[in-house]
């Protein structure tokens, strides 16, 4: 077998075993050793290649931020500031057509700029949202719905986990995807809010018919007013110290994430929502969470290794550029390829697996990789709301309470947010200065 044919022949043997229920950081080890080995024709190299890729990959000072943005996303989770955030958001959308979804909207997107982990909010706003939209009138379809398109935001709107692994992968720079990711971000949660309007002014059927005017508010003005700041003032502190310290150029995003991390505990603390058991728990969660994003990022760099040697991103590129389908050509073709991915995996895996072949072209190409880098995330996304494989529908189902919801309930709901999700990843294939214009 030539190079190529074993670099083609590694693709479907990756696909398979995962499909199989293998662990996809295993099944790119494997698939990488016995690569290197086929084309080396030596194991004892092959094995020599793996191990400096293992030691090399998760050695920068970059990858601090990891640990440090999950264990802030944690914290402010167990802490209740998902709740918090919620109530404040009711409050501003309380008398609006839909405006109890919008407010799950919109509280997803600060929670979003707090957090960067698209699963914890799915978790925390089904507990929180979805029970009082049902009470008002929502159908539960629809609620759970909501719930899951909007729990993408945690992994568009800055910080970002996805964004952190894309601009490892990309050797882009981190603080210049967050700030690329808020145009998106916002752009998104306003069609999100834009859709659920329409649809419950429209599609009473699918929506059910909701009295706004039955939500739980304080009788008081004075009341509303100080339990309002009191809900504010700790996220907006949190936002401005995270991203106002990166985007100000105070410290890196390694060190926001330290910065962060650390404000979060201590706001949580003068709260009285976390105890010492509770932080030696989300210490241990952050632990495995880590050890499993940079499982996965030493074996995608071993595949990356035996990628390279097998010739397969250089054949691909001159394949792609002999085709002559052009920049907007090659990203439908690089976005349906996704789209496709995610209905069998998971976000990361399709990242590791795809990027070390297409960045090649896309760089000879002449294709802004910032600018790829946010069509990347909306695609892959796109993908925790389509089954069978859809992530966030998986984590509302095993939140919830209710055992009469079905998956089958919460993928119909989710699917007009997904359709919302592909226009706005189209507008901004369109219109590039949407994630490119604040740089």
């Amino acid at each position: 077998m030539s190079g190529v044919e074993i670099g083609l022949a590694s693709l479907a043997a990756i696909l398979v075993l995962i499909y199989s229920g293998l662990h996809v950081a295993i099944s790119l080890a494997l698939v990488s050793f016995v690569g290197i080995w086929l084309l080396r024709d030596n194991a004892d190299q092959a094995a020599r290649i793996l191990s400096l890729a293992a030691r090399e990959s998760i050695s920068s000072y970059l990858f601090g931020v990891v640990p440090l943005f999950v264990l802030m996303g944690l914290v402010v989770s167990r802490a209740g500031i998902g709740r918090d955030t919620f109530d404040v958001a009711n409050r501003l959308f309380h008398k609006v057509r839909g405006g109890l979804g919008m407010a799950t909207v919109g509280a997803n997107a600060i929670f979003a700029a707090i957090t960067g982990i698209s699963i914890a909010s799915a978790a925390v706003f089904t507990k929180v949202a979805v029970p009082e939209m049902i009470r008002i009138g929502y159908t539960a379809r629809f609620a759970t719905g909501i719930v899951a398109g909007s729990s993408v935001l945690g992994m568009l709107i800055p910080p970002s986990l996805l964004l952190i692994l894309y601009g490892i992968i990309a050797e882009q720079s981190v603080g210049a995807l967050f700030l690329a990711g808020v145009g998106p971000g916002v752009l998104l949660a306003l069609a999100y809010c834009a859709g659920i309007w329409a649809m419950v002014r429209f599609c009473k059927g699918f929506t059910g018919t909701p009295n706004e005017l039955t939500a739980e508010m304080p009788e008081e003005q004075s009341s509303v007013a100080s339990d309002t700041v009191s809900k504010l003032m700790p996220i907006l502190l949190l936002v401005a110290l995270v991203l106002g310290g990166i985007y100000g150029g105070l410290f890196t995003p390694t060190e926001a994430g330290a910065i962060g991390a650390l404000g979060a505990i201590v706001i949580a603390a003068a709260k009285r929502r976390i105890g010492p058991r509770t932080l030696w728990d989300v210490s241990l969660e952050t632990g495995h969470i880590t050890a499993s994003i940079c499982f996965l990022i030493i074996a995608a760099t071993m595949y990356s290794r035996m990628l390279a040697l097998s010739g397969l991103p250089a054949f691909l590129t001159e394949w792609v550029i002999a085709l002559d389908i052009g920049v907007y050509g090659f990203i439908a073709l690089f976005v349906l390829v996704l789209i496709v991915l995610g209905t069998i995996l998971d976000s990361s895996s399709i990242m590791l697996i795809t990027l070390p072949l297409v960045l090649p072209v896309a760089t000879s190409m002449g294709i802004d990789l910032i600018w790829f880098g946010l069509i990347t995330v909306l695609a892959v996304e796109i993908g925790l709301l389509t089954p069978p494989m859809g992530l966030s529908v998986y984590v509302i189902k095993s939140t919830l309470d209710d055992p009469s919801i079905g998956l089958n309930d919460i993928f119909a709901g989710a699917a007009p947010f997904a359709l919302i999700m592909l226009l706005v990843l189209l507008a901004v294939v369109a219109f590039p200065w949407i994630a490119t214009g604040i740089l």
